[in-house]
């Protein structure tokens, strides 16, 4: 039997994906979860029927969610990501010694042990021993918290459903008050390539800029992405991403200058920084 999964994007545009088995298939208490193996991505996760990453692409999204910041913030220590429960983003986190805590928000448990069962090589760096995992809503989490973290990494799904909360005006103001004074705010901006998609991007936008003096965009190809096209949030409360780019950059694994430099200026994200 010849089997496909469709992710629909637009009513007239869906990713199909042949698919050779259904992995695993339940229902937490916040959303549905599968996983898929695929000839041409390998495994899949799938949350509420939208394909969140895939053992082919994850590492695109989860290296640029980090080393964008690692390679701005001249002196962190402690980051803070809210969602992550896959493990990709810890997993890079923990490439750099300089962390000494990495602090994980993920209210669904059984996403976690999922990842840990299909995908150990995202979810090894929910292993290292500076990062903790809580359990609860990460809005919720951010109202106790107070010039705490140099940077912090809004990694949540799609807004919809339990994590709507997370792409509003109060959790950006939330997230600018639990930074320390010179930190640094990552989050998914969507894809805007897509009409339907755009004016989402731009209202996003408009509501980090009115929480944090610089806010800029950067994007990435990630095939199973819509349009094979994602964005990247970048808001500091100090530091440009290009001006201040630190020494340390060309250090950094699987990153370099000239590529952050691209990433961060020019292109079609340049229209969302203004």
């Amino acid at each position: 039997m010849d089997l496909w999964f469709s992710e629909v994007h637009t009513p007239d545009v869906k990713l199909s994906l042949r698919t050779a088995k259904q992995l695993y298939a339940g229902k937490s208490e916040w959303q549905d979860i599968e996983v898929l193996d695929t000839p041409a991505f390998g495994k899949i996760l799938i949350l509420n029927g939208h394909v969140l990453f895939s053992d082919a692409d994850d590492f695109v999204y989860n290296e640029m969610t980090v080393h964008v910041p690692m390679a701005v913030h001249p002196n962190p220590k402690k980051v803070l990501v809210i969602g992550g429960g896959d493990g990709g983003v810890a997993q890079v986190l923990t490439l750099y010694p300089e962390l000494e805590q990495i602090d994980i928000v993920e209210p669904d448990e059984m996403l976690v042990e999922v990842c840990r069962e299909y995908f150990p090589d995202f979810a090894a760096g929910l292993d290292d021993p500076r990062v903790t995992i809580y359990y609860q809503n990460g809005l919720r989490f951010l109202r106790n918290c107070e010039d705490d973290y140099d940077i912090i990494i809004n990694d949540a799904t799609d807004p919809f459903g339990h994590t709507e909360g997370l792409f509003t005006k109060e959790f950006y103001g939330n997230s600018y008050r639990a930074l320390k004074e010179d930190g640094i705010m990552i989050y998914q901006h969507g894809s805007p390539f897509f009409d339907e998609d755009e004016s989402a991007c731009r209202s996003m936008h408009r509501k980090v800029n009115q929480a944090f003096p610089i806010s800029r965009v950067y994007q990435a190809h990630i095939p199973t992405s819509p349009a094979g096209y994602w964005l990247f949030g970048f808001a500091s409360k100090k530091y440009h991403p290009v001006k201040d780019l630190t020494r340390k950059a060309g250090k950094t694994p699987a990153f370099h200058r000239i590529l952050h430099c691209k990433l961060t200026c020019g292109g079609p994200s340049c229209c969302l920084s203004m």
